[in-house]
């Protein structure tokens, strides 16, 4: 796999702002958890993906296409998510996703307003810019250094991240 392999898919494209939509009308208690507080912000919001109407269908084509790029069948593969929102300001520190039996990780964007901070991927210290763009998946192998630059647009941005690893048996 090259450093990283971009998606489009319209039919996630199209339910993007049922989900940003119902994500906005969210409180508190429909999280399950929230975690990385890094800045005054939680990186990773979890929810179930019934939470929101058309979420699922994000869900479906992330697995498909990581089935797809591994090469594993799709019901071999777990998966994980969560939501990242970045108000003006924020950005998401420098980190990786190889914590655990993680095979590959994905990013995908509902809303990007322009100038709220670009995808940066670092593999032998060169750094890859990413402009992230409504409607794509952005996978990528989970050991590799990535972060988001600051949110400079004056709105919110979201997107969704993912991690897919071996079902164990």
């Amino acid at each position: 796999m090259d450093l990283y392999t971009r998606v489009f898919s319209q039919s996630c494209f199209d339910v993007n702002e049922k989900v940003l939509t119902k994500f906005e009308q969210l409180n508190d208690e429909d999280f399950k958890e929230k975690t990385h507080l890094f800045n005054g912000r939680y990186e990773n919001i979890y929810l179930e993906a019934n939470k929101i109407p058309g979420l699922e269908v994000i869900v479906n084509v992330a697995l498909e296409n990581a089935a797809n790029i591994l090469n594993i069948k799709k019901e071999k593969l777990t998966l994980g998510f969560w939501l990242n929102a970045m108000s003006t300001g924020d950005v998401t520190t420098a980190h990786t996703h190889d914590d655990d039996d993680e095979l590959l990780s994905c990013v995908y964007y509902i809303k990007v307003p322009k100038n709220s901070g670009d995808l940066i991927l670092t593999e032998n210290n060169k750094n890859t810019i990413i402009k992230p763009e409504e409607g794509n998946f952005i996978f990528f192998s989970p050991d590799t250094l990535h972060e988001v630059s600051k949110n400079q647009s004056g709105q919110s941005r979201l997107s969704i991240a993912f991690n897919f690893g071996l079902m164990r048996t």
